[in-house]
């Protein structure tokens, strides 16, 4: 018979799984603190997104505390140990997850405006990789350069879609600048010793990903697990299964979750989490919005695209854990040039006490702004737990 996980349980299997309520505020952090989180996570989702800062400086900010941002994007994008890629979405992950990828590379097929820009001149994708692969790394903007036309097919729109396919299909490769700007090049420059050609075949990199995702994941559903990478649902159930009979990954249930449930049987499981931490909407731990809602009862829709009028709770709003549970939802915005962290609403989760929690959060966010080099924390009125942070933020 499957073993029956408390819900509670569950969700100190996830939190731990995740490196959620560990230690923080190192007094020196380095690479090798950057290196636990992405072995802890698998990869880091990117989203252009810079209301309050960059989407992937979030999760190191959240399992690490404040460390120096230039330090992680020189180790994200010149030391050769992480690559981007559509993992989760774009995604910046270690060099050797990449050849897992190479059957979605392989899959990849050319797009609407890709087909209609090369039924405008066949040879476009050739000229624009033989540029990148001559002379990268090189970004749209250089590509646009007067040394790198070649007449009107040179435009920016057919140049930014044959980028994104060749990078799509492993064409080339790229990583980011400083603003966050995509730099394409060629593998051999930015990851020496990738091998295409070593690269499993589709199943068996269906089946690492899979045990990776049960590993960052601790426990889950299928969907769950192929939602880390963005794997097809029934193929990874299938493989799923096939684990479990192999004594790779365990099948439990967890009330209230619709089977089969995996869990990790090597995972280790926090006896209590405490401490508090602002999560990202690119955060792993929420990025599946379901799971999300089945793990902690919190229901949690970004609204970015949501017409303003329309938004429930704000543009850019972080759930805030505290001791294992989702309390509370904050609203965030940097206000650079008057270096302010502005809390455009706070939103107080049923049955939480008030002031514990504002207490709490106004520690949690007093961090958040030191370390985005940021003087103040203005909390406005919005909001059911804003009348309470503001005392004592």
């Amino acid at each position: 018979m499957e073993r029956r996980i408390p819900l509670e349980r569950a969700r100190r299997i996830a939190l731990g799984a995740q490196g959620i309520g560990g230690v923080r505020d190192w007094r020196r952090i380095d690479r090798r603190h950057f290196r636990r989180v992405v072995a802890t996570v698998g990869l880091v989702q990117l989203d252009s997104v810079n209301v309050l800062a960059r989407a992937h400086y979030m999760p190191f900010f959240t399992r690490l505390g404040a460390y120096d941002i230039d330090a992680l994007d020189r180790w994200l994008n010149a030391s050769g140990e992480m690559v981007e890629y559509w993992g989760h979405e774009a995604s910046t992950m270690p060099t050797d997850l990449l050849g897992s990828f190479v059957w979605r590379m392989e899959e990849t097929r050319p797009w609407r405006r890709v087909r209609d820009a090369l039924a405008d001149d066949p040879k476009l994708l050739e000229r624009v990789q033989e540029a990148v692969l001559a002379d990268g790394p090189l970004t749209v903007t250089d590509l646009a350069e007067p040394g790198h036309r070649s007449g009107s097919w040179w435009g920016h729109g057919p140049v930014k879609t044959a980028l994104e396919f060749l990078f799509a299909t492993g064409g080339i490769t790229a990583s980011r600048d400083h603003r966050f700007v995509r730099r394409y090049d060629a593998f051999h420059r930015v990851v020496p010793g990738f091998d295409r050609a070593a690269a499993p075949p589709k199943e068996e990199a269906y089946r690492r990903l899979l045990r990776s995702a049960v590993r960052h994941h601790g426990i889950g559903t299928a969907g769950d697990l192929a939602d880390y990478h963005r794997l097809h649902g029934p193929t990874a159930r299938r493989i799923l299964e096939r684990m479990a009979a192999a004594g790779e990954v365990e099948t439990v249930q967890v009330p209230g979750w619709r089977g089969p449930v995996f869990l990790d049987p090597e995972v280790r499981v926090p006896r209590r989490l405490h401490g508090g931490a602002l999560l990202s909407p690119f955060d792993p731990v929420v990025w599946n919005r379901q799971r999300t809602e089945r793990l902690f009862g919190f229901r949690y829709r970004i609204e970015i695209y949501v017409p303003e009028s329309k938004r429930v709770h704000g543009y850019y709003v972080l759930p805030f854990l505290l001791d294992g549970r989702l309390v509370a939802r904050v609203d965030l915005k940097a206000d650079r040039p008057r270096r302010r962290l502005v809390v455009r609403s706070a939103f107080l989760e049923p049955g939480e006490d008030g002031t514990h929690v504002a207490v709490e959060l106004a520690a949690e966010l007093r961090r958040l702004a030191g370390w985005l080099g940021l003087v103040d924390v203005v909390v406005a009125e919005r909001g059911d737990l804003a009348g309470d942070l503001r005392r004592v933020v």
